[in-house]
């Protein structure tokens, strides 16, 4: 093996130990003490009721990866979510983790709640919240309470998404307090295990100091309570495994909205093999590459037809199909290539003709209804004077728009660089990309971190000049060093999915499933918004 191939295996091999560390969730001796009381763990629950589980998709593993060190972590950022078939209907699942500090909420598990709601609204399909949580992490109130895009804003949703018609269900299978108590009961329909779940806004001991009543809590807000005298909740179940039967059956009769129709054939495996991977994506970061042989690696039989492939090389544009689906991709080209005047174009760099063709294609279809796939290894625009003069921003920026306007579903797989406005142009997350994916060899950030460490350090020699100060050739060295050790930290993969920044982090043979179940999801919702441009720089 050479050692190309054993570096990429080494950071393939490290994201399956990472998902296995992070699906143990609060550990193994906090999974045997949930499981004492009869419950199932959040992960056991989410499979038990998906038709396939191997072909759900999971979203947000790394959420919170890393983070909230001081108070003992929080994996997945406590909560469990997957896109997936119950009943042979796609659905968002959504689950508490009580494993992890009692299924509290930290700042990063209201993010990750929300996202899941995004994805339900933006694809018009079911979402499942299957409840077990204290409630908001306290000694965090600040960072989760109060603002637009906190707790709150999840109650809010339930309302807009009922308003929508989109499909509630929760089910309340541990502890479900304070404002908590509102999602599974402003959810369409609300079910309650029996001797393990209750719901309440107030707990035994708060109302004990509040009113000086002395209750307990089981008859304050357990399953019969709410079932057969406040009427709160509607379904009452023997145990997990009889909950979440009643949640498939409840599925299983829910009718089906229109679709958008976007083109499908039968599904057809790539002529290429990922195998070979190593053979043709090297894993420095900076050595050039054909992009076209990865995308032969994912698309059905590898067929990929070029768009303009003699004009703005530097990018590649082209139809092609994943598991069926017809998708347009928008690629980085990571080859040096020379245009019909002679001029040589580095790759991964986004010249004035690329963009320009991008705009082009990306207009091509959302004219002709067909899904976008970005899939980045970019560093940037052109820069220096030559660009600058012929109008790089001008068409930077009609690429930007024909994107930012795409009303087609648009998904976005980074699987090298992802730097700066490079970012930008090929739907980075702030375009709302369905999907956004990473693997384990992909780099996100403003610029490298080799460039971004000589920007800081000639900043920080610069200041220290201005005090008198001189550093010697070795301590320029250790700084530059200690900076650069630093971003490269913040380019990982790892670092922006702790963020939500990116969806998932994926191996490149899991790239299939994850862009047609994105498809498929995005076809349950009809579009008829109109593609409309505005000014557009020409």
């Amino acid at each position: 093996m050479n050692s190309t191939s054993s570096t990429l295996n080494t950071l393939f091999h490290q994201l399956q130990s990472k998902r296995e560390n992070t699906f143990l969730g609060g550990g193994e001796k906090k999974i045997a003490k949930h499981k004492s009381k009869g419950k199932l763990t959040a992960r056991e629950r989410v499979d038990l009721l998906l038709d396939h589980p191997k072909e759900a998709i999971e979203i947000g593993t790394f959420t919170a990866h890393n983070m909230y060190k001081e108070h003992g972590g929080c994996p997945s950022a406590g909560v469990v979510v997957k896109l997936g078939k119950v009943s042979n209907q796609l659905c968002v699942i959504v689950a508490n983790d009580a494993t992890v500090k009692a299924g509290a909420w930290f700042p990063l598990t209201g993010k990750k709640n929300l996202r899941a709601q995004e994805i339900a609204i933006e694809n018009n399909i079911p979402i499942i919240y299957l409840v077990d949580s204290a409630g908001v992490y306290l000694p965090m109130q600040d960072e989760i309470f109060p603002d637009k895009e906190h707790f709150g804003r999840i109650f809010r949703n339930n309302a807009v998404m009922s308003a929508q018609g989109i499909p509630q269900i929760a089910a309340i299978m541990g502890s479900c307090v304070a404002g908590g108590a509102y999602l599974p009961i402003m959810s369409d329909e609300a079910l309650i295990v029996d001797g393990t779940g209750s719901v309440f806004l107030a707990g035994s001991y708060l109302v004990k100091s509040a009113i000086g009543e002395s209750i307990d809590n089981e008859t304050l807000g357990g399953a019969t309570t709410h079932c057969e005298i406040s009427g709160v909740t509607d379904y009452k179940c023997e145990n997990d495994e009889a909950c979440l039967q009643q949640i498939k059956d409840l599925v299983d009769k829910m009718g089906h909205s229109p679709v958008s129709n976007f083109n499908k054939k039968e599904a057809m495996l790539p002529n290429k093999s990922l195998d070979d991977l190593e053979s043709v994506f090297p894993e420095d970061r900076t050595k050039p590459y054909n992009m076209i042989e990865i995308i032969e690696r994912l698309v059905d039989k590898s067929i990929f037809e070029q768009y303009k492939e003699g004009y703005g090389q530097s990018m590649l544009c082209g139809y092609a199909r994943i598991e069926g689906w017809a998708v347009g991709i928008v690629a980085n080209q990571r080859t040096i290539v020379k245009n019909k005047k002679g001029e040589m174009q580095m790759g991964g760099v986004i010249y004035s003709d690329a963009a320009d063709k991008a705009a082009r294609f990306i207009m091509n279809c959302n004219q002709k209804k067909i899904p976008l796939l970005f899939i980045h290894d970019v560093t940037g625009f052109m820069v220096g004077s030559r660009s600058e003069h012929g109008g790089i921003i001008k068409d930077g920026a009609k690429m930007v728009n024909a994107m930012s306007n795409s009303v087609v579903p648009k998904f976005s797989l980074v699987i090298g660089n992802s730097y700066g406005a490079g970012n930008y142009a090929m739907c980075g997350k702030a375009y709302d990309p369905r999907l956004m994916l990473a693997w384990p060899t992909s780099k996100i950030a403003v610029m490298s971190g080799k460039s971004a460490a000589t920007t800081l350090l000639q900043i920080k020699l610069s200041s220290l000049k201005s005090q008198g100060k001189v550093l010697s050739e070795a301590e320029e060295k250790s700084l530059f060093d200690e900076i650069k050790d630093k971003y490269d930290e913040q380019l990982s993969p790892y670092y922006a999915a702790a963020r939500l920044w990116v969806d998932e982090i994926i191996l490149p043979e899991e790239t299939r499933k994850y862009i047609s179940t994105g498809i498929e999801a995005a076809n349950q919702k009809v579009n008829d918004q109109p593609y409309t441009l505005g000014v557009i720089q020409t």
